[in-house]
């Protein structure tokens, strides 16, 4: 037992990085970059109350220019688009966030069972993933969506039905790369029981990978869900929400050119934040 303590505790050590640590001696890109995330999901929840208008009123002239009393000017009927994009962060932004964490609970509760048990509870496991994996999930969300009705419920419910197989899959192949190390050994040998390795040894080491593909994965779902907005499939006008603003705007393009293109612009700003943050927390979970 004596020989077999040290391999847990170093287990133990790999399996909880130093995160705070990390985050103060990483550099000052990823500093930004993590803190533009924080930002920018504080703006999301605090988007209704930060709005200087009532992004459904008409406050202004009609299709009015940018200007100081609107920064981004008015839309088709008046209302205020700074206000209409504030509003429209909190829809986009934590939805694709709410489908990302309905994603890795669920995904990752199949993986680490079926990484964890293995024989016939992992082969069923993973080939009913293999059959979600295999069907495209725009068009089969696409699909559904047009089934039970265009809302943002229905989006996310769709989305969110087709987005865990991934996680599935990867964590998975952690669970089953970290069982085979010394240290689940040792606790084994130790007689630490098949709970006791899930939950102490193999779950901790398998949130890092988890974390980082969730973290690269947000601007894809930023995009796809203001997608489906835009093709009329999420939230149904006159809803402020990104996809759903643009293409309401596009008749617009040529004579109001700020109605589609700020919603856009806010889409393009989520997507690159999402994707630089995922990168620094990769970084950051590299150098753990």
């Amino acid at each position: 037992m004596a020989a077999i303590e040290p391999v847990l505790r170093s287990g133990a050590s790999l399996s909880r990085p130093r995160r705070w640590r990390l985050v103060r001696h990483a550099p000052l890109s990823d500093k930004l970059a993590l803190g533009m995330l924080a930002l920018i999901t504080l703006l999301a929840l605090l988007g209704p109350t930060l709005a200087p208008h009532d992004p459904l009123a008409a406050v202004g002239p009609p299709s009015h220019p940018p200007s100081w009393q609107y920064p981004l000017g008015t839309d088709e009927v008046g209302r205020d688009m700074f206000s209409r994009v504030l509003c429209g962060l909190q829809s986009t932004w934590l939805a694709a966030l709410a489908v990302i964490v309905g994603g890795v609970l669920i995904g990752g509760a199949i993986g680490l069972v079926a990484g964890a048990t293995g024989g016939w509870v992992d082969t069923v496991l993973m080939r009913i993933t293999d059959v979600f994996l295999a069907l495209p999930a725009s068009i089969l969300a696409i699909a559904v969506v047009a089934a039970i009705g265009p809302s943002l419920f229905h989006t996310l419910l769709a989305v969110s039905i087709l987005w865990w197989p991934y996680y599935a899959r990867l964590v998975r192949a952690e669970i089953r790369s970290l069982a085979a190390r010394p240290h689940i050994e040792a606790a084994r040998l130790a007689g630490v029981g098949w709970g006791g390795r899930l939950w102490r040894h193999l779950l901790p080491g398998a949130v890092p990978t988890a974390v980082v593909a969730a973290s690269l994965d947000v601007a894809n779902l930023v995009v796809l869900l203001a997608g489906l907005s835009f093709l009329g499939l999420g939230a149904q006008p006159p809803a402020p929400e990104l996809g759903s603003m643009t293409a309401t705007g596009l008749s617009s393009l040529l004579t109001s050119w700020w109605i589609p293109v700020m919603p856009a612009i806010a889409i393009f700003l989520l997507s690159l934040i999402a994707n630089t943050a995922g990168d620094s927390i990769r970084d950051l979970m590299d150098r753990s």
